[in-house]
């Protein structure tokens, strides 16, 4: 009887962990993201989250000073955009964001200059990098569940996913950002919803 209980309890924990990780991980639903939020370009334009046109979507967080998987991910999205270029399906079906999560250091200059070393060199790439006040970065990580912070030390330490979203901006998948970031699976899952 005894082994029975434990079983029971072994597998309830099991079944309420798996329902935690389908919930958080693999189906988050709708993000919901702010759209009182407008945020810079690297070139100077506004991006207003309210007039986010009907596209698929693959968000990143980055740091320019960040030394190792803020520029793997964002060097991995650029080998994919290229492939979505060769579909021709980049930029009018799908778009890259990436937000700077240190707009103080981050100036526009500093955005732009790391957009350029992705081969992004203007507004109409397909691939938007932003910056905002520190309180509206706040609002859009929070909306996806991206966690950072600043300890002081010029390192920030934060979350390690991309967010996926669909066209009516629901949170498909999130996928892990630096050398987790699999090109062939995030393409798939892009290709499979357009």
């Amino acid at each position: 009887m005894k082994k029975l209980y434990i079983t029971f309890a072994v597998l309830l924990v099991i079944g309420i962990s798996a329902g935690i990780f389908y919930l958080k991980v693999i189906r988050p639903g709708n993000a919901e993201l702010p759209s009182e939020v407008v945020m810079e370009t690297a070139f100077a334009n506004d991006y207003s989250f309210a007039d986010m046109p009907k596209k698929v979507r693959l968000i990143e967080f980055i740091y320019t000073n960040c030394p190792d998987v803020c520029p793997t991910t964002t060097l991995e999205m650029s080998k994919l955009r290229q492939k979505l270029m060769k579909q021709g399906v980049f930029g009018d079906e799908v778009e890259f964001i990436t937000i700077t999560i240190d707009p103080k250091h981050d100036t526009k200059q500093k955005l732009k200059n790391y957009a350029s070393n992705f081969e992004v060199t203007s507004e109409n790439d397909g691939w938007t990098f932003l910056r905002g006040t520190d309180e509206d970065t706040k609002k859009v990580a929070d909306a996806l569940g991206f966690l950072y912070r600043d300890p002081g030390t010029g390192d920030i330490i934060h979350s390690t996913f991309t967010y996926f979203l669909d066209q009516n901006n629901n949170l498909v998948e999130q996928f892990p950002m630096g050398k987790g970031f699999n090109q062939d699976r995030v393409y798939k899952r892009i290709m499979n919803s357009i």
